[in-house]
């Protein structure tokens, strides 16, 4: 019997031909996903051992992503995620439980102090922030019930670089995992379990994505029980990832090399010449001496990035500072960097007890323009501070 017309927008009996290849992975989209037969229907998150049973748990789009980016970190296993903070969240809550203590570096990302003060705290769990210069002497800060240790190098606002395989050993000695937000590093520029990080994320809305366009983040790890146990939480949670933007972020994989190359080159040019105004007391990037750790970065870091912050003299208050920020027109005004758009903004009272900068602060991210017309932006900021 004819199928109704309607039944066949449903159910078309159609097919194209076969062996078109192309150099682009396909975009899959979809959230059920169908079985052979009735026998075979499961619905476990782990899409090695079983078949794709529910889009929420990933697509070959996503698994191609997640088996790139493993491949770059050097890891065994990745799961992506919505967003960095999203990461952030997955190890947290699969590493910490009630009556627990987790140590982060007073440096830490913005939004991982927030979980830590706004959720963990709600679930029972004590944070405590270290001097992210202290090295192997963490030690005499772990305690019985410390469940996690966080490092972040280098810190995304001041930029200390960190002694992670001193961290690394001591919580080791301790059995305490450690954590690594690495998305300074791209996951590239910095070996992180060559250097005995259990744990590393980063946030591929940034250098991965590359233009500002989309929100990933991503978890490697190499044990199996820690596979294990991410998962089960990835699951439980309900991360799921947009195909679309897995695309993407494949996409920008492709040119992360020269990207990253164009954008260390552009940022030191910048940076030295911003190290030369007699209103900046300090430019905090890793490549350079003043910043804190630097000697730690030569040791431990392939390259630079494009972020960096500058510290102005304690005659430049807030007022002149947003003068300069709203005066350029290249640099735009907004978080995040890694995109191809140069960035600056400022941050006032940053909570810090060690190195503490006031309302002293502004970041800049380097894009990709014309490093000649940056320093022109630049120029032409700084004059409007001396009016």
């Amino acid at each position: 019997m004819p199928l109704d017309w309607r039944t066949k927008l449903v159910h078309p009996h159609v097919s194209v031909s076969e062996g078109f290849k192309s150099l682009v992975t396909p975009v899959y989209r979809g959230s059920t996903t169908l079985f052979e037969s009735a026998t075979n229907v499961t619905d476990h998150w782990d899409q090695r051992h079983v078949r794709y049973s529910y889009g929420l748990y990933g697509t070959p789009t996503s698994f191609e992503l997640a088996a790139r980016i493993t491949e770059l970190e050097d890891g065994a296993h990745c799961f992506i995620t919505p967003g960095g903070q999203a990461a952030i969240a997955l190890i947290d809550l699969t590493f910490v439980r009630a009556g627990g203590h987790v140590l982060l570096p007073e440096s830490v990302y913005g939004p991982n102090r927030d979980i830590a003060d706004r959720l963990l705290t709600r679930l029972g769990v004590e944070s405590e922030y270290y001097e992210p210069l202290i090295g192997g002497e963490i030690g005499s800060m772990i305690r019985d019930n410390t469940q996690l240790i966080w490092c972040e190098s280098p810190g995304s606002v001041t930029m200390e670089v960190q002694d992670v395989p001193a961290i690394a050993a001591a919580a080791h000695r301790a059995g305490v995992p450690l954590a690594l937000d690495n998305t300074y590093a791209a996951g590239v520029l910095f070996d992180a379990f060559a250097h005995g990080v259990d744990i590393t994320m980063q946030a591929l809305t940034k250098y991965v994505g590359g233009h500002s366009d989309l929100l990933l983040g991503s978890v490697t790890i190499r044990e199996d029980t820690h596979y294990a146990a991410l998962g089960d939480t990835h699951q439980l949670l309900g991360m799921a990832v947009s195909p679309d933007d897995c695309s993407l972020a494949l996409r920008g994989l492709q040119t992360l090399g020269v990207r990253l190359q164009q954008l260390e080159e552009s940022a030191m040019t910048v940076a030295r010449w911003c190290a030369e105004q007699p209103e900046v007391e300090m430019v905090l990037h890793p490549a350079l001496p003043d910043c804190p750790g630097h000697d730690l970065w030569e040791r431990d870091f392939t390259g630079s990035a494009s972020v960096f912050s500058v510290v102005f003299t304690t005659q430049i208050g807030p007022e002149a500072i947003v003068r300069l920020v709203d005066s350029l027109t290249l640099f735009k005004i907004g978080y995040s960097w890694g995109g191809v758009t140069s960035l600056a903004i400022p941050y006032f009272d940053l909570p810090r007890r060690y190195r503490p900068y006031g309302s002293r602060l502004v970041r800049f991210n380097i894009g990709l323009e014309a490093v000649d017309d940056l320093l022109a932006d630049l120029e032409r900021g700084f004059t409007t501070l001396r009016a």
